[in-house]
């Protein structure tokens, strides 16, 4: 039964975290559906582990000259490090303000809705001005703070990136793309600050088995999240999103004293 959850858990994981519809705000809610409470780090280890994963394959030209800090990647490898700046910061400083919001379900729900409103506005009132590169360093710290803000469960970190790409004018395939590649840092880096934490108490319970089997879940969900996400902004509407982030976030809302 624990290698199931697990398991499904590294499917959720892997979708909500590159769909806008929040990844941290989903494992908050199905952890407490299946009771989940002594082993929630050394699983989140994994699973973010696991999301690592496609994005590296599917954007390994980008990631690997910006590891060779190629002439022609130098100015994307600097915006990347103007938009994980601020990102670090409130990580760093807000960590257990936001933290203390795990405990409330009900403000995960209140969270979506915001969500969904600003995926809204994105579709509604942007307008394509410049692609990324002629993205400025404002703009990536702009996202950069987007991103940082979604250490709030219920606050998707591909969502509020992506609009607040969108908002400034970057077109749509330029906004996915610097999403996910400001996100290997985030994820590499949330992964390894709850790595240091976990201990051989943490991981009763579970066997490597389990854990390896929802860090691929993760992956191969995660895979197929981004490329739907490439598709959705290429050829229709983040609309769609909206709607379901508003539909869960009231349900959780209504339904929050039961969970």
């Amino acid at each position: 039964m624990e290698w199931l959850k697990i398991f499904f858990l590294g499917i959720i994981q892997g979708i909500t975290e590159f769909l806008p519809i929040s990844s941290s705000g989903h494992l908050v809610i199905f952890q407490r559906l299946f009771g989940i409470s002594s082993n929630q780090l050394t699983i989140n280890v994994f699973l973010h582990i696991g999301t690592v994963i496609p994005v590296i394959i599917i954007f390994w030209n980008d990631i690997r000259d910006i590891l060779l800090f190629k002439k022609e990647k130098r100015r994307l490898t600097w915006l990347i490090i103007f938009g994980i700046i601020p990102t670090g910061l409130i990580g760093l400083y807000f960590k257990d303000f936001f933290e203390g919001l795990f405990t409330s379900v009900r403000n995960v729900g209140f969270m979506l809705l915001i969500t969904g409103l600003l995926l809204l506005l994105s579709e509604k009132i942007s307008r394509v001005r410049f692609n990324i590169d002629k993205m400025k360093g404002y703009n990536a710290v702009i996202v950069g703070i987007a991103q940082g803000l979604a250490v709030i469960p219920g606050i998707s970190r591909s969502g509020s990136t992506i609009a607040a790409s969108l908002l400034q004018g970057l077109d749509r395939e330029s906004a996915a793309r610097y999403s996910f590649l400001i996100s290997l840092p985030v994820i590499l880096g949330a992964g390894l600050v709850e790595l240091k934490d976990l201990t051989l108490s943490s991981m009763e319970g579970l066997s490597w088995s389990m854990l390896i089997t929802g860090m691929l879940a993760a992956a191969i969900s995660g895979y197929f999240a981004i490329k739907y996400l490439i598709h959705i902004l290429k050829k229709g509407s983040l609309v769609i999103f909206t709607y379901y982030c508003w539909g869960l976030g009231f349900l959780i809302i209504l339904l929050a004293g039961l969970l």
